[in-house]
């Protein structure tokens, strides 16, 4: 598990055919990566949904909002589209960059164990460190949560 206070794990990821986002290319500025299940799911459209409706809080606040599931980059374009989603979804469907962060693992549904996303959100700063960090979150006011840790950078 990383900690507060960790270096962020190195990452590079599609956000379309054409455009990567990596660590490297968001120095310099803080962000939030969150790591979801799965585009067009209840739990992780709501989440996404509640970002959306905050994003022009978190670009007040200068920090820039980033999803990650193990879904295509034709998946992510149709879930942006569907919900007006307002920021960028990673695609990393070998779970490389969920890997790196620890998120993603053996959990537990109905008694039968699997490996998947475990739901988990990173707030880095500007210069790579990890300011917060929540595993295995809820949805239910769990934007509120970052916007009140963004608010301590």
């Amino acid at each position: 598990m990383l900690n507060v206070g960790d270096n962020s794990p190195e990452f590079e990821g599609k956000i379309s055919e054409n455009e990567t986002i990596s660590l490297s290319k968001l120095k310099g500025s803080n962000f939030v990566l969150y790591f979801y299940p799965k585009d067009n799911t209840s739990g992780c459209t709501k989440e996404a949904c509640e970002f959306r409706d905050n994003i022009s809080e978190f670009n007040d606040l200068g920090v820039k909002v980033i999803g990650v599931s193990p879904d295509s980059l034709k998946s992510h374009e149709n879930f942006k589209e569907k919900h007006s989603l307002n920021f960028d979804l990673i695609s990393d469907p070998e779970n490389n960059i969920s890997q790196a962060f620890h998120a993603y693992g053996e959990k537990s549904m109905y008694g039968r164990k699997y490996m998947g996303i475990i739901r988990s959100t990173f707030l880095i700063n500007k210069d790579g460190v990890i300011s917060d960090l929540w595993y295995n979150i809820k949805v239910n006011g769990h934007v509120n949560n970052v916007k009140k840790s963004i608010e301590k950078l």
